[in-house]
């Protein structure tokens, strides 16, 4: 958790000091919010979600104790720093049995005592940020988070970060690398009400994805004989997830901008405006920056969508974590093809250790599917297409740019598959038609 996003309720009837102990705490880069009323701090509860609630032990209308109780019948997890001008062992023992962290004297004589006590919040809650996204499991058929994130704590913590906020994050990463699993992660994280709606601006036509998008009335178009809600009047109050965004062409570009910027739209064939609140989380496995460069993606729909970007390592970065993602991947199959889910041979560990994975995660499950439907025995027997296939130079991966590895792996793929492109898309996880493109973008014959 950034500091900035680390929120800290002041709680003092003298003005003048809680005017200090702001200064302090903001100059040290926290949120903060000052009150000398501790009515009126509870009142604010709600709303603000305090992390951490520094407040005066003795005040005219409710004493601090009176205070932390009824913040923690609303949010147990708030952590308390308590201010007495009785700063005897008596007093501090006292407040730390009844629930409090720390507490400092008043009249301070030293700031660095505030900023000791605050800090020592600030990494508690941030364990328990770590521990609680750890132990989470949603109900969308998402891994869970130790498993999910082995080998990503970085982008386990960014997720963690924006996920409560309605900020729009832009994911990038290779095909196959979990992201539409990191977007429903954000949404279930988000606490949001409404749903997950998703949409993949590569898989649909040009002249129906803005149908899709935005919905439409009764005779907008030839076959329009019913209204039709789009995708982002279906995410009301929820996320809308937009993958492949990269993909999208100039006209409905400058659509989805104005939805960003004024938070409403019109269906196909109407007049009358729309308000949404869903919140926009996009992705694509190209490089955004570039295609602005060369004239292929907006500049300033990038910038609204560039708000929290997440980058997500490819599985040749992490290739600590195959063997817990593997095991994980094995139970999930057996369960839905009905199966045992048999071990793996200890050579067959090194096999998966050794490839580069150029499909990522979700080659790895295609290549374990294979092997759970085809393997005979006590032990799960990977295919020769994988152990046939040399994993190519550290060189030519770690170093290479996104297009060239894109352009890599669908070549592998097309060789694996002896240029059958519907068979090289499953393997790459991509649509027919985002292949298609792929192709005529980096001149590959097949």
């Amino acid at each position: 958790m950034e500091r900035s996003n680390f929120r800290i309720l002041i709680v003092d009837d003298e003005k003048s000091f809680t005017l200090l102990l702001s200064r302090i705490l903001q100059d040290a880069h926290y949120t903060v919010k000052g009150i000398t009323d501790p009515r009126e701090a509870l009142s604010i509860v709600d709303s603000f979600h305090p992390h951490l609630v520094i407040t005066d032990l003795k005040m005219p209308a409710m004493d601090g104790i009176s205070l932390m109780e009824q913040v923690r019948a609303k949010q147990p997890e708030t952590d308390f720093i308590m201010i007495t001008a009785f700063g005897t062992v008596e007093a501090a023992v006292d407040v730390m049995k009844r629930g409090a962290l720390d507490f400092v004297s008043k009249p301070l004589k030293d700031p660095d005592q505030l900023r000791i006590a605050v800090s020592k919040a600030f990494e508690r809650q941030g364990l328990l940020r770590e521990n609680e996204l750890l132990k989470s499991e949603t109900l969308e058929g998402i891994p869970p988070f130790d498993v999910l994130f082995d080998g990503m704590e970085q982008v386990l913590r960014e997720i963690g970060d924006v996920a409560p906020t309605d900020a729009t994050v832009m994911l990038y990463g290779e095909t196959g690398t979990g992201k539409s699993l990191l977007a429903k992660v954000i949404h279930h994280l988000s606490g949001r009400k409404g749903p997950f709606v998703d949409i993949n601006c590569a898989a649909i036509p040009e002249n129906l994805l803005e149908s899709e998008l935005f919905g439409y009335e009764r005779g907008a178009f030839t076959g329009a004989t019913s209204p039709k809600p789009g995708r982002f009047e279906l995410a009301s109050d929820g996320t809308l997830f937009l993958d492949e965004v990269s993909e999208m062409s100039s006209t409905l570009q400058v659509k989805l901008l104005k939805v960003l910027q004024e938070k409403t739209f019109e269906r196909l064939g109407s007049l009358n405006t729309i308000r949404t609140n869903a919140r926009v989380v996009a992705a694509t496995n190209r490089e955004l920056k570039q295609l602005v460069d060369i004239k292929k993606f907006r500049e300033d729909l990038f910038y609204r969508l560039n708000v929290f970007p997440v980058t997500v390592p490819p599985l040749r970065q992490r290739k600590e974590a195959i063997p817990a993602i593997a095991s994980y991947l094995i139970r999930s199959l057996s369960a839905r093809l009905g199966k045992a889910p048999l071990p793996l041979r200890e050579d067959t560990h090194q096999s998966l250790l050794s490839y580069s994975w150029p499909g990522n995660v979700r080659e790895l499950e295609n290549v374990l599917e294979r092997a759970l439907i085809v393997s005979r025995g006590d032990y799960l027997s990977i295919p020769p297409l994988l152990e046939s296939q040399p994993a190519p130079d550290e060189a030519d991966t770690e170093g290479g740019d996104l297009k060239s590895l894109e352009r890599a792996a669908i070549e592998r793929a097309l060789a694996k598959t002896g240029g059958h492109r519907k068979k090289a898309a499953d393997l790459l996880g991509i649509s027919l038609r985002s292949l298609h493109y792929k192709i005529k973008e980096y001149g590959i014959t097949d």
